[in-house]
């Protein structure tokens, strides 16, 4: 297992983090016992969870688990979902993370959380109040680091510049999604965290297991997996000529004699903006078979048949500015 720094920030966590939204949806506390265990025993020392993740039984059975190696591991959890029927029981509000972070700390039995999220875009709360309520969570010691999920870039970068004018804790991690079939990120997101220092945390590098080796290309359902369960799949994100995609990933993966998901996954780790790529598992048997993904290095031909099988068009304006640099540079006349 290798560790990596989280962006700027001196907290190092393993390359590979453990998931856990399926635990309290397809793993009782039992097979969550065995996967966590399992995890550790593998050197993973990064946990994410959410307060939403099953009305935070997740945050409960992985607060258990744990509860021996706490001073061991680095836990992130989120806020934003509902977790209650009143109006401000949800959202980025002052009151609710406030409330949030204590529920969250009772649910996984611990004093702090090594990095807290926002975990989607609320439009009705300024940015300042979330930031300003963050910021006084880090300085109680509750919070050790912070970060945000799914921003565009221009939320981000106005977080972050309100953060350093006001003098606030800033963000040092940022959670998208990111695969070979939904590589969107690297437009616009992937620039701006790494100007910024922030370290990425990718969520659903198998594109919720279609890059699993468990579906064939012209499926999006397979019998036993969450696409037949409906939910975890997040197929309207997918790329246009995924198909392609996976086609060749049973390509490489067989050439390399490799499971389908350790290829797909060794190809996230190997992006130099990756801080650490988040992976489920409904059993230890099934973690083992991911965690194989570290130790190997992709062989420069698989990799760069992976890149162009699954590059997206470049879009306006990089499409167009691009090739800007090499016409200054023709443009320039030498003696």
């Amino acid at each position: 297992m290798e560790y990596r720094r989280l962006g700027r920030s001196g907290l190092k966590v393993s390359e590979i983090c453990l998931g856990t939204m399926t635990f309290g949806r397809g793993s009782d506390t039992a097979a969550v016992d065995r996967i966590v265990q399992s995890a550790l025993d593998a050197g993973v020392v990064f946990f994410d969870t959410a307060d939403g993740y099953n009305n935070g039984d997740a945050e409960v059975m992985l607060g258990e688990a744990l509860k021996s190696r706490r001073r061991d591991v680095v836990i992130a959890t989120k806020v934003f979902n509902p977790m209650g029927p009143g109006p401000n029981a949800s959202g980025m509000s002052r009151g609710h993370i406030m409330q949030a972070v204590e529920d969250s700390l009772r649910r996984m039995g611990t004093d702090y959380v090594d990095l807290y999220y926002i975990h989607h875009v609320d439009t009705q709360t300024p940015l300042e109040e979330m930031l300003r309520a963050f910021d006084d969570l880090v300085r109680q010691g509750k919070v050790r680091y912070t970060g945000c999920s799914n921003y565009e870039a221009w939320r981000l970068m106005e977080a972050l510049w309100i953060s350093d004018s006001k003098g606030l804790a800033r963000f040092e991690a940022y959670q998208p999604q990111y695969s070979l079939v939904v590589r969107d990120i690297e437009e616009e997101l992937v620039p701006a965290c790494e100007l910024k220092g922030l370290g990425m945390v990718v969520w659903s590098p198998l594109a919720g297991g279609y890059l699993s080796g468990k579906y064939q290309p012209g499926q999006l359902r397979v019998a036993g997996t969450r696409s037949a369960e409906n939910w975890g799949l997040p197929s309207r994100f997918f790329h246009p000529n995924h198909e392609t995609i996976l086609t060749e990933l049973l390509s490489v993966s067989r050439e390399l004699g490799r499971e389908p998901a350790q290829v797909a996954i060794r190809w996230v780790l190997e992006q130099p903006m990756v801080s650490s790529a988040i992976v489920g598992a409904r059993s230890a048997e099934q973690l083992a078979g991911t965690l194989a993904a570290t130790g190997w290095t992709l062989p420069r031909d698989a990799r760069a048949q992976l890149d162009k099988a699954s590059a997206s068009p470049r879009r306006y304006p990089r499409s167009m500015e691009d090739t800007m640099t090499e016409r200054r540079n023709q443009a320039m006349r030498m003696p």
